[in-house]
C-alpha cells in the first residue's frame, strides 16, 4: 500500500464529550486506527454571513483513504453541527512499522 492510501482526517466537535463519542464510534467501527483529541481549540470562522467563534475539540484521525466516505457518513450521523468539519489530508510519508499497523488496525 502506498503512503497516499493513508490519510489524516481533521474533525472538530463542540465539546470534549462529543469528540470522545465520535472517536469511540470511529474506533469501534474500525474506521480509524488512532484518534488524538485536542481539547480547547479556539476556532474563528464564517457562519451565516458573520464571523463567529467557538471553543472546540479537534480530532486527528489516522485512517485509510478508502474509508473516508464511510467516516463522513458516520460523523454526520453522530455530530451536533449542521455542517461539521471533516477534511482529509494525505499521509505522504511515515514510519513503515506505523503505516503497517495503521493498515491492520482499520480494516
Amino acid at each position: 500500500m502506498k503512503e497516499a492510501d493513508r490519510i489524516v482526517v481533521l474533525i472538530t466537535a463542540g465539546s470534549d464529550e462529543e469528540a470522545r463519542e465520535i472517536t469511540r464510534l470511529l474506533l469501534t467501527e474500525k474506521k480509524a486506527a488512532c484518534v488524538n483529541i485536542l481539547p480547547g481549540v479556539d476556532s474563528l470562522f464564517w457562519w451565516q454571513g458573520e464571523v463567529d467563534s467557538a471553543r472546540e475539540s479537534l480530532m486527528v484521525v489516522k485512517t485509510r483513504a478508502a474509508l473516508f466516505p464511510e467516516i463522513v457518513e458516520l460523523v454526520k450521523r453522530a455530530h451536533s453541527y449542521e455542517v461539521p468539519e471533516i477534511i482529509a489530508l494525505p499521509i505522504i510519508a511515515g514510519s513503515e512499522d506505523y503505516l503497517k499497523w495503521l493498515d491492520i488496525a482499520c480494516q
